[in-house]
């Protein structure tokens, strides 16, 4: 079992800049990778970006390439996504996933474990 706490969110006006964390607990994490997806109202759950935890390899959705930056303290098992140049289309609840292997995915199903969410809010 993978627990995962994140922490972060709140909400910012347009232009400025948010860091999520992601503490992770629970295995041997090393074998991990840590991915943040984000979901608005009324949308499906949307990939962001992903960190191998042991290595480093990052993966960027399309959506936030450029803008946001995730990183990661190996020995602190925790993962961060750094936002700026947040817009109010990057208001959502945004969540931290865990899934164990050696190849980032972009997609939800293959994440097993998921932290409660944190929200952000970009208003205009």
């Amino acid at each position: 079992q993978v627990q995962l706490v994140e922490s972060g969110g709140g909400s910012v006006q347009a232009g400025g800049s948010l860091r999520l964390s992601c503490a992770a607990s629970g295995d041997t994490l090393s074998a991990y990778v840590l991915g943040w997806f984000r979901q608005a109202p009324g949308k499906e759950r949307e990939f962001v970006a992903a960190i191998m935890l042991s290595g480093g390899k990052t993966h960027y959705g399309d959506s936030t390439k450029g803008r946001y930056t995730i990183s990661r303290d190996a020995a602190r098992n925790t993962a961060f996504l750094q936002m700026n140049g947040l817009e109010p289309e990057d208001t959502a609840d945004y969540y931290c996933a865990a899934r164990r292997g050696v190849t980032i995915s972009t997609m939800s199903a293959a994440y097993d474990y998921w932290g409660q969410g944190t929200q952000v809010t970009v208003s205009s």
